[in-house]
């Protein structure tokens, strides 16, 4: 199910001290990129994502990043894309 706005902003405030896991290069979004993708999301739920230049703009890149990985595109803001996938068990934000 969607997020719903208060959920995002929650999330842009947790997000907001993040340093960027995952770093899309000027190959743009491979198997590669999308596999650390979820690894992190697995680890820690809530990623930030830099995104240079590529083959795809920032939207599309972190729309198909968000949609291949299960999570939710909390926010892109510039070249950072916020990513959000909440765990079945043992999440950290169960009051979401």
């Amino acid at each position: 199910m969607p997020l719903t706005g208060k959920q995002r902003r929650a999330l842009r405030a947790k997000g907001h001290h993040l340093d960027p896991v995952v770093i899309v290069g000027q190959s743009g979004v491979t198997e590669g990129i999308l596999g650390a993708t979820t690894q992190a999301l697995n680890d820690h739920e809530l990623i930030k994502v830099k995104i240079h230049e590529g083959p795809e703009t920032r939207q599309e890149a972190a729309a198909r990043m968000a949609q291949s990985t299960g999570a939710e595109l909390v926010q892109l803001l510039g070249r950072t894309a916020l990513l959000f996938r909440k765990r079945e068990e043992d999440s950290e934000f169960d009051n979401l």
